[in-house]
C-alpha cells in the first residue's frame, strides 16, 4: 500500500491516507490514455450537422429547359446538385459518432492517467471540502493556498455551497466521483480530491 499526503485547505499536511498499489504504482499506458480520450470527445459530439438533399431543398421540380435545340447541356429541375441553390450530393447526416471501449480498457486507462497525475504532483487529496458560504471569492482564496487556480474538484457529495462558488469559475470544475473519466482529469492544471471521493474510486478501480 502506498501513502498519500492528505491535506487541509489551507495547505497544511492532515495525514496521510492508504493507497491500493494497483492504483498508486500502476505503469503509464500513453496509447491506453489516448484511446480513453478519443472515446470520451467522441462521445461528446452533438452529430446534429447536416446538409440539404436534392429533395429537401424548396423549388419548382419543373425543367429549367427543353432538352434540346438551345445550344446548352441538358438541366432538370432547379434543385440538381450542380445548380446554385441546389441539394448537395453526398453531404454529412445526423449521425452518432461514439465509439466502442470496453470497460475494462476504460478503468486501466484511467487507472494508468490518476497514477501518473499523483506521481507527478498534480493530484491533492484533501481533507475535506466544506464551504460555510456560496462565495465564489472564498472558494478562490482556498485555490491560492492549494496553488490550484485551474483544478478539478473531485468529491463524493457535491454541496450547494460548493456548487454555486464553483459555476462562475471558468477553469473549476466540480464533479461526483462516478463521472470522473481520463479527459476532464488531464484538462485542469491540478485535480482536487477529498478522501472520500478517493476512497470510493479506489475501490470502483482496484476491482
Amino acid at each position: 500500500m502506498a501513502q498519500v499526503k492528505v491535506l487541509t485547505l489551507e495547505g497544511a499536511q492532515a495525514g496521510e491516507m492508504e493507497l491500493d498499489d494497483r492504483i498508486a504504482a500502476a505503469p503509464y499506458h500513453p496509447f491506453l490514455v489516448k484511446d480513453a480520450v478519443v472515446y470520451q470527445m467522441a462521445k461528446a459530439r452533438q452529430g446534429t450537422h447536416a446538409t440539404k438533399t436534392r429533395s429537401m431543398v424548396s423549388g419548382s421540380t419543373k425543367k429549367q429547359y427543353r432538352q434540346k435545340g438551345t445550344g446548352h447541356a441538358r438541366m432538370g429541375d432547379r434543385k440538381a446538385p450542380q445548380r446554385r441553390g441546389g441539394g448537395i450530393v453526398h453531404g454529412p447526416l445526423p449521425r452518432d459518432h461514439a465509439t466502442e471501449l470496453n470497460k475494462k480498457v476504460r478503468k486501466a486507462a484511467l487507472r494508468t492517467a490518476l497514477a501518473e497525475r499523483l506521481r507527478s504532483a498534480q493530484v491533492l487529496v484533501l481533507d475535506g471540502l466544506e464551504l460555510s458560504t456560496h462565495k465564489t471569492r472564498g472558494l478562490i482564496e482556498i485555490l491560492a493556498k492549494l496553488e490550484a487556480p485551474s483544478a478539478l474538484i473531485v468529491v463524493d457529495d457535491i454541496g450547494r455551497n460548493l456548487a454555486l462558488a464553483a459555476r462562475n469559475l471558468p477553469e473549476v470544475e466540480v464533479i461526483h466521483f462516478s463521472q470522473l473519466n481520463v479527459y476532464n482529469l488531464l484538462r485542469f492544471e491540478k485535480a482536487l480530491v477529498t478522501k472520500g471521493a478517493l476512497a470510493a474510486l479506489q475501490t470502483r478501480l482496484a476491482s
